[in-house]
């Protein structure tokens, strides 16, 4: 099985499924786990003083 044979493949499937979720907003889930990493990094600075 070629990879383009099995993505062509995995897209038919995810077609099938139903493709997009309408109430998935790329903008505010990337936002989302963009404030969500900072907000983790700035947790782990805080903990990490002696450097």
């Amino acid at each position: 099985m070629s990879l383009h044979s099995a993505a062509a493949q995995m897209v038919t499937l995810a077609e099938a499924e139903g493709g997009h979720h309408d109430s998935l907003n790329p903008l505010v889930t990337g936002g989302g786990a963009f404030i969500i990493l900072l907000l983790l990094l700035w947790i782990t600075t805080r903990f990490n003083r002696d450097r």
